[in-house]
């Protein structure tokens, strides 16, 4: 997925995003050291960690998403790669793939690839961490779902449908950005495809590529979860 001009927009539309919780979370299970952000987008998660004492390298397949992470943000080595497709990185103390990242992963093969790869960039003992929508959130709170903003010089509207797979969703998106040289909006679309499988599937593939072991959490509790299902957002942290 390439986010193109969405990439000079993206930090207003996450502006009410949780990073620090998502920070907060990850600080508690990982200690400092060498981190991997897969998927990093315009960079504010790593810049946020490169900041308490990581040594952070992102990765993201979007050049205009890098582009924009190193002309904001300091302290980041950044890197394009396609994350099913890594190369090159190695003895990482902690990955991170967080946001959803890895609903982008739409299939079993190409997840089972990403998750063979990150444990190869893992150093012994290190720590892999990413969430995931649940599948209930995705079928209750996105199919079928219709969400828009307005803003000064942002507006758009969201389209959300069921897509043809099991826990897959199709995102239709069109967005008026304001030319501040012209005065006039200028209309552009973006097309998301994700696709979020349940928890049983992503610990088969876990522990199939090698990983030790897969605790369960949900919803930024640093408490396991025995009812992953039933929450918004699941998180696996997984050790090499």
């Amino acid at each position: 997925m390439v986010y193109s001009k969405l990439a000079y927009i993206y930090d207003v539309l996450m502006d009410d995003a949780p990073y620090d919780q998502w920070q907060t979370f990850v600080e508690h299970f990982g200690n400092q050291g060498k981190m991997l952000d897969l998927g990093c987008g315009t960079g504010r998660l790593s810049h946020l960690f490169s900041n308490v004492g990581f040594s952070v390298t992102g990765v993201d397949f979007s050049e205009d998403m890098l582009a924009y992470a190193q002309a904001n943000t300091t302290g980041v080595q950044y890197i394009q790669q396609d994350i099913r497709e890594l190369e090159g990185l190695t003895g990482f103390d902690v990955v991170i793939s967080l946001c959803d990242v890895i609903n982008y992963i739409t299939s079993v093969s190409d997840l089972e690839k990403v998750f063979a790869n990150v444990r190869k960039t893992l150093a012994d003992s290190g720590l892999f961490i990413f969430d995931v929508h649940s599948l209930k959130h995705f079928e209750e709170n996105m199919a079928g779902q219709t969400f828009a903003e307005i803003y000064d010089d942002i507006s758009y509207v969201w389209f959300c449908e069921q897509g043809e797979e099991t826990g897959s969703v199709e995102h239709d998106l069109t967005f008026f950005l304001l030319n501040e040289e012209t005065g006039q909006y200028e209309r552009f679309d973006e097309q998301h495809s994700q696709r979020t499988f349940g928890v049983e599937t992503y610990k088969e593939l876990l522990k199939k590529v090698g990983f030790q072991s897969v605790a369960i959490h949900v919803d930024f509790s640093i408490e396991e979860s025995s009812e992953p299902e039933e929450s918004q957002r699941i998180f696996f942290i997984c050790k090499r």
